[in-house]
């Protein structure tokens, strides 16, 4: 791992990788935490849910404009573009902050994904262009890990911040964000960083300058066919898309749920609490991605695969038993711990067989591919409370599928490493 930090360039594009990640959180815990003052039951899991749905869509809607975006262009450039265009729209959100326009706030979220849809595909391209086949599992266990701190501490931070600027008695959304206008500030200060940062990257590519946008083609769908169906039969980015869409989609069920679970089996109504529960998964993944890619350093330990997606089922198990926060907090690590050594192998391996020239369009496909399944599971979530089935059947309903899924790659395991052991070893 000491090679990787010793390469220049890679401590800008991890801060990069970092605050990317920490300014989208924040904007949504704020959104998160005001629905969980102010609504409770069923509206609240339902707006909690259209929260995430908001961040999913744009990487459904723009998969093929964003893959080809990154293909075409330097994955610097795009990813400047859109640093660029977070810095405008954190300056946006704080706005609606002081003026107290939360619905407006709730809709941001929607444009603040459209950058991460298209920053997404041109990070995580970039470490293949950057880094070479020979550590992309040892870099995207880094990234992963990387990723995920700043999810945990963006959680507890942004999380602490609402808490001491919350207006005791507040009795509209309004007056909630016209008091936390600080946050938004902060939100601004680390785009600008994060500019600087990506900046400093360095550019080792040669984009393809003869590739062309078919709008029409776009908009009449015919060009999603034709960028899915060669990369879709690639059996090992097959499987791989399938893994990822899973454990993701089962992680926004989660996070839909589990407020209101925890609310009704604890009586906690204190966001930091609560979002400390649901930051321990995110502690757990960066240790386990930070453990799969010690072990992947010349190859990639598909073996990894199995292992963890049979953790999570088991962690998933046991959570809907627990009346205890402590005891929850441990059980959402050992979820995250599991997802850490299941994620990082499977998103080498999507880099790694993906095609020349496609490197783009292939991670655009994963995204849309696993943002429609989330999406799916989060529609299924708000039914749920519609017809007033309980969180703990809906926690219950994803740990049945987890053990499918742990099943399934045990079944596939044979096959999966046929392709996992490529390196330099």
């Amino acid at each position: 791992m000491q090679r990787i930090f010793s390469i220049a360039g890679t401590f800008p594009f991890l801060i990069a990788v970092f605050l990317n990640a920490f300014v989208d959180l924040g904007h949504k815990i704020v959104i998160q935490n005001t629905v969980f003052k102010m609504y409770d039951g069923t509206e609240q899991v339902i707006l909690t849910a259209i929260v995430n749905g908001l961040i999913l869509l744009p990487f459904i809607l723009l998969f093929s404009p964003v893959g080809f975006a990154s293909d075409r262009f330097a994955k610097t450039s795009v990813m400047r573009g859109a640093a660029w265009l977070a810095v405008a729209l954190t300056c946006g959100i704080t706005v609606c902050y002081m003026l107290g326009w939360f619905w407006v706030s709730f809709g941001m979220t929607f444009l603040l994904a459209v950058q991460s849809a298209f920053y997404s595909p041109a990070k995580y391209g970039y470490i293949k262009v950057f880094y070479g086949k020979e550590r992309l599992a040892e870099v995207n266990g880094v990234v992963q890990a990387v990723s995920i701190v700043a999810i945990l501490l963006g959680t507890l931070m942004f999380s602490i911040l609402f808490e001491l600027w919350f207006p005791s008695g507040a009795t509209a959304e309004s007056q909630i964000l016209q008091a936390i206008v600080p946050v938004g500030f902060v939100l601004v200060a680390c785009s600008l960083l994060e500019v600087w940062m990506i900046y400093r990257l360095p550019n080792p590519e040669t984009p393809d300058a003869t590739l062309t946008f078919d709008t029409r083609e776009y908009l009449s769908g015919r060009l999603l066919k034709a960028n899915v169906a060669p990369i879709w039969r690639r059996e090992v980015i097959r499987l791989s898309i399938i893994g990822l869409a899973v454990f993701w989609s089962i992680g926004q069920v989660m996070l839909a749920a589990f407020p209101a679970f925890a609310k009704a089996q604890t009586s906690e109504t204190n966001t930091i609490i609560i979002q400390a529960i649901i930051a321990a998964s995110g502690l757990g993944i960066a240790i386990g991605s930070g453990v799969a890619s010690r072990v992947s350093r010349n190859y990639i330990e598909t073996g990894l695969i199995p292992f963890g997606a049979l953790g999570i089922a088991i962690g998933l198990f046991v959570l809907p038993g627990l009346e205890s926060l402590s005891l929850m907090a441990l059980c959402f690590f050992v979820i995250g711990l599991a997802g850490g050594l299941f994620i990082v192998p499977l998103n080498a391996m999507i880099q790694y067989h993906a095609e020349e020239g496609a490197l783009g369009r292939t991670l655009s496909l994963s995204n849309y591919l696993q943002n429609i399944s989330m999406l799916f599971f989060l529609l299924l979530s708000i039914l749920a409370s519609i017809l007033n089935i309980s969180d703990v059947f809906l926690l219950r309903v994803i740990c049945a599928i987890s053990l499918f899924n742990a099943l399934y790659f045990i079944c596939k395991i044979k096959q999966i490493r046929r392709f996992g052991c490529v390196g330099n070893n």
